[in-house]
């Protein structure tokens, strides 16, 4: 009876050990791709566009969870490059390295100079490893007509494009000194963007932070934005967005649009920027549509909000024009409602820390203006606020004081 006893012990002890190197076996089952094994050379000087492209296919058509590499302590060359999906199962990018542009304009055609690195149509991508994205955008910026009047105005590429993703993660990244436009997320849902650094220089023209648009259920937390636009430009089709825990500046603020530019139809939706400071921005929290549009943005909340030394603290304005020439008067307008600015403080350079510029036929509607404490930096004259055609409400103590309602 004991040796059958000590039979089935021991029969159930190597199935639990079997059972147990299964288990650790299938938490580490991604097969790893690394670029230098398609031919990369890492020196920042040999093109490695095609070794990457190698890379990705073999990575993308895994069965098994790929990771694909870009070692660090190397730069790797690339020229413009679409990675593209759907992939067999979930794919790591890990950046661990740096990726980077090409600096002659030479190096791109009309056909692909407005965009670098697009990632697209996949589904179960992360972007990972604490490397860098370097545009090398310098040139671009010298050749820019926003720098140069004399020059004629053409697109620039964006650095990183993430077109028709879901379930997308891109996090733990540093993106510097982009042509024109950081990070753009269009047509994608359920993403999550954290710990991203993304620095350009003040003075780059149209280097936006992180551009969205027609997304959903997207959220962004624990980002340092410093650029020469927008840190945040959030655009049409963009729904359910939760922002969170965000540094900007220099740059031009966090933007909502513009919206309804050529007569175009417009639809945002709940938006909420939570937790966020701005240091010496043109703009702090805005939402700006062009005459003529139409649609709606709604569901829109500023809150926690610290500002230092910022122009235009607040700023709702419907009659936005971006335009040399004066842009004409038109009905229309994207109608503007339920938008809360609660918990505001800090120093501007405006006197107009409050500004609701809105539209005569479609007027802002259910603005609440709630505990704002904005103040002149320095302590040079006393805030104010202007509006035109908004209809506003105040809760709390509000500085300065809301205008009155004009028609």
């Amino acid at each position: 009876m004991a040796s059958i006893m000590t039979k089935l012990v021991c029969s159930a002890l190597i199935v639990l050990f079997l059972l147990s190197r299964s288990n650790a076996s299938s938490v580490n089952t991604s097969v790893e791709f690394s670029i230098d094994n398609y031919g990369a050379r890492g020196d920042g000087k040999h093109d490695d566009t095609e070794a990457l492209a190698k890379a990705w296919t073999a990575a993308c058509s895994s069965s098994r969870p790929a990771v694909l590499l870009v070692p660090k302590g190397k730069t790797y060359l690339l020229k413009s490059i679409t990675l593209s999906g759907p992939c067999k199962s979930n794919l790591v990018f890990m950046v661990k390295g740096t990726l980077a542009a090409p600096r002659s304009l030479s190096d791109w055609s009309e056909e692909n100079r407005r965009h670098w690195i697009v990632l697209h149509g996949i589904n179960g991508l992360t972007v990972t490893g604490g490397g860098t994205i370097n545009g090398n955008g310098e040139l671009w910026w010298k050749n820019s007509c926003k720098t140069n009047k004399a020059r004629p105005c053409k697109q620039a590429p964006t650095a990183l494009t993430f077109h028709l993703c879901s379930n997308l993660t891109v996090e733990n990244l540093k993106i510097v000194n982009s042509q024109q436009i950081n990070m753009s997320v269009e047509d994608c849902s359920d993403v999550q963007l954290a710990r991203l650094s993304i620095t350009a220089p003040g003075t780059s023209p149209n280097t936006d932070g992180i551009h969205i648009t027609r997304s959903k259920d997207v959220q962004v937390r624990d980002c340092v934005i410093r650029t020469g636009d927008d840190c945040m430009s959030i655009e049409d089709g963009t729904h359910n967005l939760h922002v969170t825990k965000v540094v900007c500046g220099p740059g031009h603020g966090i933007s909502i649009g513009s919206l309804g530019d050529d007569n175009s139809r417009a639809e945002v939706s709940g938006i909420y920027i939570d937790t966020v400071q701005l240091y010496g921005t043109t703009n702090g929290a805005r939402i700006k549509t062009y005459q003529g549009g139409s649609g709606y943005a709604k569901d829109i909340v500023f809150q926690n909000i610290i500002m230092d030394n910022v122009q235009n603290p607040i700023i709702i304005d419907q009659n936005y024009c971006d335009s040399a020439k004066p842009c004409k008067n038109q009905e229309s307008a994207v109608e503007i409602s339920n938008v809360v600015f609660k918990n505001i403080r800090g120093t501007t350079m405006s006197k107009d820390a409050i500004k609701l510029d809105c539209s005569n036929s479609d007027s802002c509607t259910d603005i609440v203006l709630e505990n704002i404490d904005l103040k002149m930096e320095g302590g040079n004259g006393e805030t104010q606020s202007t509006c035109q055609n908004a209809k506003w409400r105040k809760s709390g103590n509000v500085t300065p004081q809301p205008c009155e309602f004009k028609n």
